[in-house]
């Protein structure tokens, strides 16, 4: 019999499941009107496979190919080089390092985790930009590369956290009976544990994927932020950089600040993609 203490939790958890969708359905549907109206003016094709974002021309430009590419790019950049080394540490933890180091090691990782972006931003100004301005002679050293880096180093948590909890159960699971049978560590981590994680790997690259395209501040200060076409050792820009870069200079109303809300919609577009893809890939690993 339900006590009255567990009719109120219930009712709460109803209540704040319901505000949370009606606060997310608000924010979609303010994006869409307020992209809506730009999309009146201008084809959303156009808008997506242009390539020139020249807001002060007469006649305005107003396209974000180069854009989308540029969030893609850096995206990419930074999933290539955190998915690996996410997965080794994942395997390291869960296979080779004691519960209470492991739980020490977890408690650190959540706390890079929780480091505001702004930190990661500056720290990547300051050293990875000068880096590469000194070790290769660049005039500025503002590029895909050191957005990508320092996006890797900001995902890293997210792919550790994610993979370490599923190869952390698997090994638990199969550990005893197979080094009973004189199996390896290495070779349970590398023929069991690993190809059994897959879902739980692919989990974590699609939302740590996401996290780096929605990311604003620390990339904005390391990518140069020029719409153009992108380059690995070039300058980009990417869509959320634009929108935190020129919302406060758009005239409320203009056609300019329809189309920074048109951005963030196609952003929330390859968002909401990303997620059914999600669904996909757990489906098929789930057969």
């Amino acid at each position: 019999m339900k006590t009255a203490f567990d009719k109120v939790s219930v009712f709460l958890v109803k209540v704040l499941t319901l505000f949370s969708l009606l606060l997310l359905s608000f924010i979609i549907i303010f994006i869409f009107k307020e992209g809506y109206t730009f999309f009146k003016e201008v084809p959303i094709l156009k808008f997506i496979t242009g390539t020139t974002w020249n807001p002060t021309g007469d006649p305005k430009k107003l396209s974000i190919f180069n854009i989308i590419l540029g969030t893609l790019y850096v995206s990419i950049v930074a999933i290539v080089i955190a998915l690996p080394i996410g997965i080794g540490c994942a395997l390291l933890l869960s296979g080779y390092v004691k519960e209470r180091p492991r739980l020490i090691i977890r408690g650190f990782i959540d706390i890079i985790a929780g480091i505001p972006s702004v930190i990661f931003g500056f720290i990547g100004l300051m050293v990875l930009v000068k880096f590469f301005e000194k070790a290769f002679g660049f005039a500025s050293g503002e590029s895909v590369l050191a957005g990508g880096i320092l996006l890797a180093i900001m995902v890293l948590p997210y792919i550790i956290s994610t993979c370490d909890e599923t190869m952390d159960k698997l090994y638990r699971a199969y550990s005893p009976v197979a080094q009973a049978m004189g199996i390896s560590k290495i070779y349970i981590l590398r023929t069991i544990v690993l190809p059994q994680s897959l879902r739980g790997i692919a989990a974590a690259a699609v939302l740590a994927f996401g996290r780096a395209m929605g990311e604003t501040m620390a990339v904005m200060m390391v990518i140069g932020n020029a719409p153009i076409m992108p380059k690995l050792l070039g300058k980009c820009q990417t869509i959320p950089s634009l929108i935190a870069l020129e919302m406060g200079m758009a005239e409320v109303g203009s056609l300019h600040y329809h189309a920074l809300f048109a951005a963030g919609f196609v952003l929330m577009a390859i968002l909401l993609i990303l997620n059914i893809a999600l669904y996909y890939v757990k489906r098929s690993l789930d057969r």
